[in-house]
């Protein structure tokens, strides 16, 4: 299975997703676009499919109606220092936070883990520690 196969699969069962830092990588977005409206953000202007709607935004800095209706926000090679300012906006809106990260790096926050049959490791943010998703 292809890894945007698996991760599309495992994010597939969210209404309103919410991918942050898309960048050029817009294979997932696509796939749950089929099924599901799609909103995708990034720091910098970027093309994604006509299916997914596109906003530029800092998670660092959030425009919160942007995310307001997500009950999933999802990233892809997540870099660690924005581990955190996405689980805020999570939690915040009351949505759960799933996310790949940069090679080798370990999640800044409290996660599960799971390892999708292409070989990906995907990590929900939970309420270990005190710290809520």
């Amino acid at each position: 299975m292809a890894r945007a196969d698996a991760l599309a699969d495992r994010l597939a069962d969210f209404a309103s997703p919410v991918e942050v830092g898309i960048g050029a990588r817009t294979d997932v977005a696509a796939r749950l676009a089929d099924d599901t409206p799609v909103t995708a953000t990034d720091v910098r202007p970027c093309t994604v499919p006509d299916d997914v709607t596109f906003v530029q935004d800092d998670i660092t800095d959030p425009t919160m109606d942007v995310y307001a209706d997500a009950d999933a926000l999802y990233a892809l090679n997540l870099p660690r220092e924005l581990h955190r300012p996405t689980r805020a906006v999570a939690r915040t809106i009351g949505a759960v936070f799933r996310f790949t990260t940069l090679g080798g790096e370990f999640p800044a926050v409290a996660t599960e883990s799971e390892t999708l049959p292409a070989g990906e490791t995907l990590f929900r943010a939970t309420n270990r520690g005190g710290e809520p998703a």
